[in-house]
């Protein structure tokens, strides 16, 4: 099709600067969970902007951490390997920083390194004042050629038109990679573990939430007597310590019944579909260190 423009993007940043927040405010979908917890992407995930005119596909990476277990290597590793293998790379910063610190830095050094068009977006501008923002902008600016600097408010999705304008701009003329009906390359089933997690990571402590991970048995379609459409779901989630067991199903199974309450009404919402979600929480001490675990999270 000629003049349609198509490409793929990185979308990087510390954790917890809003990037699923963000990319889920450009497809208009929630295809990313979020949740005021850090790290809390932990693979790849790809959401498809379609247009008549062009076809984005953005890849929402694992925040940028200091790793301490085989899947926080995983994670950081998927999130510079996308690099390579990108038309554009979207790199986003908070408005709030002073400076550019260590993980920043560490970000915009493999940027230089890739020599990729790149855009800057500053995050939660309302948080700070028109000066700070200016000063901000030339401190990064100084660093390297950004094809574009775009500040943003994420959660009010002020900013987010702009990006995809700036996008057009610096993606090649090419093919629809995928149907105009597809907004990310997840199976549902991949995103209802996902919503099961950002419910628990919703209502759990901080020490937690970083242990623990989803795994969907069961997964069925079915009709009620009345013919009505309903899925079965069985899901665990697994934590790596006894004690953790007993804060995520809570005071007489409290805590996971809420965990669970709250997830259906998502997957009934997705799926468009009455749900009927079983969940239990399992013990699995070291599964952050086995490969047959981790390698769920590497980039595919």
């Amino acid at each position: 099709m000629e003049g349609f423009k198509s490409g793929f993007v990185s979308l990087v940043g510390r954790t917890n600067v809003g990037k699923s927040t963000l990319l889920n405010a450009l497809v208009k979908e929630k295809v990313a969970i979020t949740a005021n917890k850090v790290q809390t992407t932990r693979t790849a995930i790809k959401a498809i902007l379609n247009d008549d005119k062009y076809q984005i596909i953005i890849t929402d990476t694992p925040g940028i951490h200091k790793p301490k277990t085989k899947l926080g290597e995983t994670m950081v590793s998927t999130a510079f390997t996308m690099f390579s293998e990108v038309d554009v790379i979207l790199f986003l910063i908070e408005a709030t920083s002073e400076e550019i610190g260590r993980g920043d830095r560490r970000i915009l050094d493999k940027i230089i390194e890739s020599k990729k068009p790149c855009i800057l977006i500053i995050n939660k501008i309302d948080l700070i004042k028109r000066d700070k923002l200016l000063n901000l902008i030339e401190m990064y600016r100084n660093e390297y050629d950004f094809k574009a600097v775009v500040p943003i408010s994420a959660t009010k999705k002020d900013g987010t038109e702009i990006i995809i304008e700036e996008l057009v701009k610096l993606l090649p003329e090419g093919p629809k990679y995928y149907s105009d009906e597809e907004y990310t390359d997840q199976t549902v089933r991949q995103i209802s573990e996902e919503i099961i997690r950002e419910k628990a990571l919703k209502f759990l402590n901080d020490e937690v939430p970083h242990g623990i991970y989803i795994e969907i048995e069961k997964f069925k379609n079915r009709k009620t007597t009345k013919g009505e459409d309903i899925y079965d779901i069985d899901a665990t989630i697994y934590c790596i310590r006894e004690s953790h067991k007993g804060i995520i199903i809570g005071k007489g199974g409290n805590l996971l019944k809420k965990i669970a309450t709250y997830a259906r009404q998502d997957i009934e919402k997705m799926l468009d579909s009455k749900v009927n979600l079983k969940v239990w929480v399992k013990v699995k001490e070291d599964w952050q260190e086995k490969d047959n675990i981790v390698n769920k999270f590497k980039l595919k």
